[in-house]
């Protein structure tokens, strides 16, 4: 059977290509094997969840506003019952395998505490806990608005959990504005992410 035809055997497959490769690779390419896989993992879960904020706010939002003004059209009640729910179950997890490996790289590095006291507690500032820890608070921002105000709201609007008309019109302008403050903090997330190891800014 072609692995191909399924997301199972296509994420598998990737992962034995990934591993393939790593042994191919001299010894002295991979030094921590152990810190390499975390990070690894807190790449991949992160282009998940990041990915389908993204889609969320640049695809979906604006497509179900166009299909709600089409009155002619088809509506978006294929995307309400069969897309979303999907969607927003790699979103959530994706958000959480990303806080989760991300903290777990910080630790085995010894910069947990430096960097979500942002390095300024040690005699002296130390710059990589400081970029690193402004993304690694804005990623904990965004987790608790992944759990605390997006997921709970979107089941009142997907009809999950039941709620009045006036419960799922507040829950929709709650899932928004944390959404869209996810998507505004991704940005400076990311650049930080990225620049504890090159610079603030590329």
């Amino acid at each position: 059977m072609n692995p191909l035809k399924s997301i199972g055997g296509t994420i598998v497959s990737g992962i034995v290509l990934a591993v393939l490769i790593v042994f191919i690779l001299p010894d002295h390419i991979v030094v921590n094997k152990t810190q390499s896989l975390v990070i690894w993992l807190h790449v991949l879960s992160g282009i998940t969840w990041i990915g389908l904020l993204y889609y969320f706010n640049f695809v979906q939002v604006p497509a179900l506003g166009a299909a709600a003004a089409d009155e002619g059209g088809p509506g978006g009640a294929g995307i309400a019952k069969y897309i979303a729910p999907r969607a927003l179950w790699w979103f959530r997890w994706g958000a959480l395998a990303t806080w989760v490996t991300g903290a777990a790289y910080l630790y085995l590095i010894d910069m947990l505490h430096p960097a979500f006291t942002l390095g300024l507690m040690g005699d002296s500032p130390n710059p990589y806990a400081t970029t690193i820890g402004v993304g690694a608070w804005l990623g904990t921002i965004m987790l608790f608005n992944v759990w605390v105000l997006i997921w709970p709201n979107q089941k009142k609007v997907l009809g999950m959990v039941e709620a009045s008309a006036a419960e799922v019109a507040k829950a929709k302008n709650i899932a928004f504005l944390a959404s869209r403050s996810n998507t505004l903090m991704s940005i400076p997330m990311v650049m930080s992410m990225i620049g504890s190891h090159h610079g603030w800014m590329l």
